[in-house]
C-alpha cells in the first residue's frame, strides 16, 4: 500500500503541475501571442510544459501499472494533459476511484 500512496502523491503532484502550466499556456500565453504580438510567455511555458508532461506521464504510467488500471483510465490520464481544466477532473476521479477501492479493501469491523 505505501508503494501505491507514493505513486498517487507523485501522480497529483504532477496532474496539477501540468494543469497549472496549461492553463497559463492556453488562457494567458496563447491570447498575449496572438492579440498583443507578445509570444514570450508561449516560448517559456511551452518548452518546460513539453517536459514536465513527459514526467507526468512517467507517474499516470507508474500509478496505472501499481493501481492495475485498464487501458481506458489510463489513455484518460494521458489526455488530460491536452486539455485545459481536465487534468484536474481525471486527477480526482483518479484519486476518489483508489479511495473507494482502498476502502472497500478494508476489513468489516464487526460493532456490537
Amino acid at each position: 500500500m505505501a508503494a501505491l500512496s507514493g505513486a498517487i502523491l507523485r501522480y497529483r503532484v504532477m496532474a496539477y503541475v501540468i494543469g497549472v502550466g496549461l492553463m497559463i499556456l492556453v488562457f494567458v500565453g496563447v491570447p498575449l501571442q496572438y492579440a498583443a504580438n507578445r509570444p514570450a510567455v508561449v516560448h517559456i511555458v511551452g518548452p518546460i510544459h513539453g517536459a514536465l508532461y513527459i514526467v507526468y506521464l512517467l507517474a499516470a504510467a507508474d500509478l496505472a501499472r501499481r493501481a492495475r488500471f485498464g487501458l481506458l483510465q489510463l489513455a484518460a490520464m494521458v489526455a488530460a494533459g491536452f486539455v485545459p481544466l481536465v487534468a484536474f477532473l481525471v486527477e480526482r476521479q483518479v484519486v476518489h476511484r483508489l479511495a473507494k477501492e482502498a476502502e472497500a479493501a478494508l476489513p468489516e469491523v464487526a460493532t456490537d
